[in-house]
């Protein structure tokens, strides 16, 4: 027997809620770390302490296609700024539920990019966050976003005569 009278409606209902929580926790994530890389003062520079540039040189030797890291050196203040829009969007239409697949595919592939070259050589694996992230982005990428979501209000719209 469930609770809530009995009929298990709250598994469903938790379970039509279940990725929201995953949702309101990335897209913010990824929000703050856009505006994070638009904001920190030298980030966005090819040369400098903190600076995006200096980042990439120190990870390409230990990364595991340093080849990706060689595109991103070639204009790495244009591939901070592509970064860090790329997290902006991402984060938005996540958190929104907008293009909540499309969303989570950019948020793989960011993740799956930041994985493979700046966080490749932290030993033990676990301890990278970039691959946490990659796996978070999959249950949306799967399922998108259904409830309390822009692509749901749009998909309601569509379905009314």
């Amino acid at each position: 027997m469930g609770g809530f009278g009995g009929d298990g409606s709250w598994k469903a209902l938790a379970s039509r809620y279940a990725l929201v929580p995953l949702r309101i926790f990335l897209g913010v994530t990824f929000i703050y770390a856009g505006l994070d890389k638009l904001t920190t003062p030298g980030f966005l520079a090819d040369t400098g302490p903190d600076s995006i540039g200096e980042v990439m040189r120190g990870v390409r030797d230990t990364s595991a296609l340093p080849a990706l890291v060689d595109v991103a050196l070639k204009n790495p203040v244009g591939f901070g700024y592509a970064i860090a829009l790329g997290e902006l969007l991402v984060g938005v239409g996540t958190l929104f539920g907008l293009y909540a697949r499309v969303a989570a595919l950019g948020g793989a592939l960011i993740s799956l990019s930041l994985w493979l070259t700046v966080s490749w050589q932290v030993n033990p694996f676990y301890l990278g966050n970039d691959l946490a992230y990659l796996m978070s982005w999959l249950p949306l990428l799967l399922a998108g976003a259904s409830v309390l979501s822009l692509d749901a209000l749009l998909s309601e719209r569509r379905r009314i005569p």
